[in-house]
């Protein structure tokens, strides 16, 4: 097996930066080709990032694919672009990463499964909260069973979304598929699936577009299978960044504040944060997964639960009624 994964790049907006850098600690990966449509963005991006100067270029994700010997795709294009970039990616044989969401439909999130299945291909995405020490830990405490089951969930993430995103892509429809809840709001629905294990059954949702033409306000409340109920909110034009996410379970609560972990099985809270001990990120592990050297730690399972409770939300804010998720 090589021992150095060559890369592509799809969507050198300023995410994708975020990407290099993290690449750029992994002596196993090589980023050999760079896809965006727009000249002036790709060269912005080389010069942001001069190392990727011998960098190929394109302007569609196909011709880098059949123009360069890849292992492997990253993906941080618009929203609504990734299903069919994924598909593509997968069936000429290469590795993906995407950024989330991985779909914005069920029916695009299981497409591109079964088209990871059918290539044998790893298909992954950009939860980076995985690897936080944080919910690594909250995760495993639930798992383990001391606190017992889980009975509710409450998650709140505060952003000027709104303002911070007026006039570009991330509020055209026909590219991000969605408001706040689609992009950073499914990180908060992802981190407390994935911690929790919980599978959402029914959701009532109300939203507010806020005069925006997607989702800005969002007020969720769901009932997971096994009985624990819960609600999301996700506020689109707060004054700055906040997020609070409380677990309570049948014999003591998990709190995650500001970066720290709260244990809380009586009046007094423990903070657990010096406990954490884990470092990592999704674009080591999707290199180190290719090599055969680790698991993907954000599978594609993980993008369908997100895409199955999201659409059912939308759907319930556009009928006013409970909906059931899918699968």
């Amino acid at each position: 097996m090589a021992r150095t994964v060559r890369l592509g790049l799809i969507g050198c907006g300023e995410f994708m930066g975020e990407h290099v850098r993290r690449l750029a600690k992994v002596k196993a990966a090589r980023i050999a080709a760079l896809v965006d449509p727009s000249e002036e963005n790709l060269a912005r991006f080389v010069e942001r990032h001069p190392q990727l100067a011998k960098a190929q270029r394109f302007a569609r994700s196909e011709d880098m694919i059949d123009g360069v010997e890849l292992g492997g795709a990253i993906i941080a294009s618009p929203h609504t672009r990734h299903a069919e970039q994924i598909r593509g990616a997968l069936k000429r044989g290469l590795h993906v990463l995407t950024e989330k969401p991985m779909a914005c439909s069920v029916k695009e999130a299981q497409s591109v499964i079964r088209a990871a299945k059918r290539h044998e291909r790893i298909l992954m995405i950009g939860y980076q909260r995985h690897f936080s020490p944080v919910f690594r830990l909250a995760r495993e405490i639930i798992a383990s069973g001391t606190l017992g089951k889980v009975t509710f969930t409450a998650a709140l993430q505060g952003q000027n979304w709104l303002e911070g995103t007026r006039g570009t892509w991330r509020q055209d429809p026909s590219l991000s598929g969605g408001g706040q809840l689609n992009d950073s709001g499914s990180h908060l629905v992802d981190i407390v699936l994935w911690v929790t294990g919980l599978r959402p059954e029914v959701v009532c949702a109300q939203m507010d577009s806020r005069g925006s033409e997607v989702d800005i306000l969002s007020s969720l409340s769901v009932r997971f299978r096994g009985g624990a109920i819960g609600s999301f909110a996700v506020v689109g034009d707060a004054p700055q960044w906040w997020e609070d996410i409380s677990w309570y379970c049948e014999r003591g609560a998990l709190y995650v504040r500001e970066g720290r972990l709260l244990l809380q099985r009586t009046k007094k809270s423990e903070d657990l944060t010096g406990r954490l001990k884990y470092t990592g990120d999704p674009d080591r592990n999707f290199v180190d997964s290719i090599l055969g050297r680790d698991e993907p730690q954000t599978p594609a399972i993980c993008g369908l639960r997100v895409a199955q409770f999201t659409e059912a939300a939308w759907e319930s804010a556009r009928t006013g009624k409970p909906v059931k998720v899918r699968g």
